[in-house]
């Protein structure tokens, strides 16, 4: 087999490119199949092959005689698979820690928006407390629980038309102790 591969060598140095399908023939599926177990892909193995023998082709001249060429062959398949193996590896190192970048971003912001909303809370919390209880009450039913007017007619005793009125006061009442107490750009958060 080595010497007849060897005349084929010879044949395609010469300029016999005929001679060169007879070697791909030949080696193809040895080459496919390392490349399918390397690479784990059909797609990826074909292109592996492929790229092997546009490989082999051009070093021919290299090809000294000195192992089998089935040696030799089996040789740049493997070294091909290595290559492809690392570049994948690469792209997918970039990607993975592209999304892990941008889920750390995303959480960070999430927990921050949370640890904002739950200060802005707690500081009108603070305020509410500063508020006449029956004030205090009624926002705390309306803008906490999320009642509605009529629900909280029948809470208190009054008509829905006397809570909204009682609401808007003790929204102004909130609004000028808010104004007092915290820092201009909370109160611009909740005067939009």
């Amino acid at each position: 087999m080595t010497t007849n591969d060897q005349q084929l060598i010879n044949a395609i140095l010469a300029g016999d490119s005929q001679s060169f399908s007879t070697l791909v023939d030949r080696y193809k599926d040895l080459v496919f199949t390392l490349a399918l177990r390397m690479v784990k892909h059909r797609e990826e193995a074909e292109e592996v092959s492929q790229d092997t023998f546009i490989k082999a082709f051009r070093s021919l001249n290299k090809f000294k005689g000195d192992s089998k060429f089935s040696t030799w062959i089996y040789r740049i398949a493997y070294n091909t698979c290595l290559d492809r193996l690392k570049k994948h590896k690469r792209e997918q190192n970039i990607i993975a820690i592209d999304e892990y970048t941008e889920h750390q971003v995303k959480t960070l912001d999430n927990a921050l928006d949370a640890l904002e909303k739950a200060e802005r809370k707690q500081a009108i919390q603070n305020c509410l407390a500063l508020l006449p209880s029956d004030d205090s009450a009624l926002l705390t039913l309306f803008y906490f629980e999320e009642l509605s007017l009529e629900e909280i007619a029948k809470i208190v005793g009054l008509t829905a038309n006397n809570v909204k009125v009682k609401l808007y006061r003790s929204r102004k009442k909130l609004t000028s102790i808010l104004k007092e107490r915290l820092e201009p750009e909370i109160i611009e958060h909740y005067e939009r």
